[in-house]
């Protein structure tokens, strides 16, 4: 059997990891809420649910991919007890990598475009109108939508087919790198716009009346879904990783790193967004009006605003585009570890179907405009961002954490013995911290999953919402109903 390929160095794995975790999220959801809770204020208790959330999360999903050696397509069957049914739960990761790439290929598409709009000067000299017009007429053209997201493809596949040392570590280096220059220089150029340092001062200093003015119980909820959704839990793109991943270094350490290194990027996002727009009177919105409506603005209004929109796309296509490269990986190597098949074979079969598949929200846009399952206004896009963010990441992390946890599953001490092998800051494995994972971590996943669909369709009427909390509730137990089962005889894990 083929030995499983590794990182060729510690610094790979901690850019590969951290570039699929930074995402267009950091960026243009980050610095929105963050102002809209109390700017500092709302850092503070990001950053808690950051350390008790999602670095216990990372910290499985990545002992669940070095300890089997597999990605989750296989993992389970290689560390579950005999006679359990952990394995049924894998199509959470496959479903939930192809789900995510069905429309953030398309969004990785815009970014690039935008990159040669602002290059060219097809956006220089349009007013506030004109740069909205600009938008609406992309999202019109099937065609242009179709062209840009299939070069995102392209690209990411080129990159994966040359392997994980060769191809994903390299490239991956040299875009996070030259995103990390690019977005510290950003950032100090938006620092230092005339009347900047009002935008500096909303979103350093802490404003706790925004706070009760949202209410407390509605900002911690936002800091605890913006902690759990920025690091791309519960889908196995982490535990693809950790597969590849020597023993050398414990997963805590590794972890932390990682981490950090995400919220170093969400955070000077704030430091380019924030202070540009205070400097010239714009409010900073939420979503694709942000990136593509409001910054073009920005950036025209600016001198050189040509060249330091084309870098701030630049940068966003990296982000996309390190993301994209990490998830493709781990589709593929849902075919080398299930069916055996060649690198070669599985990045060409899907080339094309991840093509196809992202078709249908290029043209939800257009042609497939009319459709809308989820309410006026919605498109297909939204069904699958629905589908990934309110129900795969928080499900599958919760199945993680359980895996590693529960006696019919992996098992605490050989959760703890992978996580703490290697050198590095060590997982608590006090009796504390084990009831903790068992019940306190699960429950806020729960909280999380079951909020985020109240959330969602209460504007549409309790007519709307409660089938779907039904449905929410429905599947929550059949996933139990899966986890519950008892090992064989003499296979039970202490």
């Amino acid at each position: 059997m083929k030995e499983r390929e590794k990182f060729g160095s510690r610094l790979g794995f901690i850019l590969v990891s951290a570039g699929c975790a930074i995402g267009i999220g950091n960026v243009w959801k980050f610095p929105y809420i963050c102002g809209q809770y109390g700017g500092a204020a709302f850092v503070a208790i990001y950053l808690v649910f950051l350390v008790i959330m999602g670095l216990p999360i990372m910290v499985t999903e990545f002992a669940i991919g070095r300890g089997s050696g597999k990605s989750m397509a296989t993992g389970f069957e290689a560390l579950e007890p005999k006679g359990t049914r952990w394995h049924h739960l894998k199509w959470i990761s496959i479903l939930g990598c192809y789900l995510l790439m069905m429309f953030y290929t398309m969004v990785a598409g815009w970014m690039m475009y935008y990159v040669y709009r602002t290059a060219v000067g097809e956006l220089a000299g349009l007013d506030g109108p004109g740069v909205e017009a600009a938008f609406n007429n992309m999202l019109g053209s099937a065609p242009t939508m179709t062209l840009w997201m299939v070069i995102a493809v392209v690209i990411s596949f080129l990159v994966c087919v040359l392997g994980l040392k060769n191809g994903i570590e390299k490239v991956t280096k040299v875009l996070m790198s030259v995103l990390i220059v690019l977005m510290v220089v950003l950032a100090v150029h938006s620092v230092f716009l005339p009347g900047a340092m009002e935008g500096v001062r909303f979103y350093l200093i802490p404003d706790f009346k925004l706070v009760a003015e949202q209410g407390f119980g509605t900002a911690v909820y936002a800091a605890m879904s913006q902690a759990f959704f920025t690091l791309s839990l519960g889908i196995g793109a982490m535990a693809i990783f950790g597969s590849y991943t020597k023993k050398n270094r414990s997963l805590t350490g590794e972890s932390v790193s990682i981490i950090l290194l995400d919220t170093f990027v969400a955070l000077m996002a704030g430091f380019i967004i924030i202070p540009a727009c205070f400097a010239f009177g714009v409010e900073p919105g939420a979503g694709p009006s942000l990136l593509f409506i409001t910054l073009p603005n920005v950036f025209n209004s600016m001198a050189g605003g040509r060249i330091w929109g084309t870098c701030f796309f630049v940068f966003m296509s990296f982000a996309a585009l390190t993301t994209v490269i990490a998830v493709f990986e781990n589709i593929i190597s849902f075919y080398i570890d299930m069916l055996g098949w060649e690198r070669k074979k599985a990045v060409l079969v899907n080339f094309v179907l991840i093509t196809v598949l992202s078709l249908p929200a290029v043209l939800g846009f257009n042609v497939l405009s009319g459709i809308q399952l989820m309410g006026p206004g919605t498109t297909l896009m939204d069904v699958e961002d629905f589908l990934v963010t309110y129900n795969l990441l928080p499900l599958g992390s919760m199945v993680f954490v359980l895996f590693c946890v529960r006696k019919n599953g992996w098992g605490w001490g050989n959760f703890l013995k992978e996580a703490n092998t290697g050198e590095g800051l060590k997982f608590p494995g006090s009796n504390i911290m084990r009831f903790y994972m068992t019940w306190i971590l699960p429950l806020i996943v729960v909280v999380v999953y079951l909020k985020g669909y109240w959330d969602f369709f209460a504007p549409q009427g309790r007519g709307v919402q409660i089938p779907w909390m039904i449905f929410a509730v429905a599947l929550l137990a059949a996933i139990f109903l899966v986890i519950m089962k008892k090992p064989a005889k003499g296979e039970q894990r202490q």
